[in-house]
């Protein structure tokens, strides 16, 4: 039998940080730009790996198998999320961080040919 942690307040506002997130995004401009931040953010990282995996050339393929694995997550993560027909703000910004991710990584390999 396990016993019941505490409800400390630490706990309570790391548990309510998506709700509280998702109220101060209700104006579109805020969400707007938290989704900018997201597709940017996501677009450096990718950008970065493939860089960076590129000049190395040992962890190509470790870099490419780690990177479509995360791919392969968020789109079940986004399925799963899918049958709530309601807009998510995490749902949105996991779309825009895959689509940054992706742009990044395509971008560099066109850089490479």
């Amino acid at each position: 039998m396990t016993a019941r942690l505490q409800s400390t307040r630490l706990q309570r506002s790391v548990g309510d940080a998506l709700t509280r997130l998702d109220q101060w995004a209700t104006n579109p401009w805020r969400r707007a730009s938290l989704l900018l931040i997201a597709l940017t953010g996501s677009f450096m990282v990718g950008n970065g790996i493939a860089s960076i995996s590129g000049s190395l050339g040992l962890m190509d393929p470790v870099a490419a198998m780690l990177s479509v694995g995360l791919m392969e997550v968020m789109v079940r993560v986004r399925r799963h999320w899918a049958r709530d027909k309601r807009s998510h703000l995490g749902r949105q910004l996991l779309d825009m961080t895959r689509m940054g991710l992706l742009y990044g990584l395509l971008l560099e390999g066109f850089k490479l040919l």
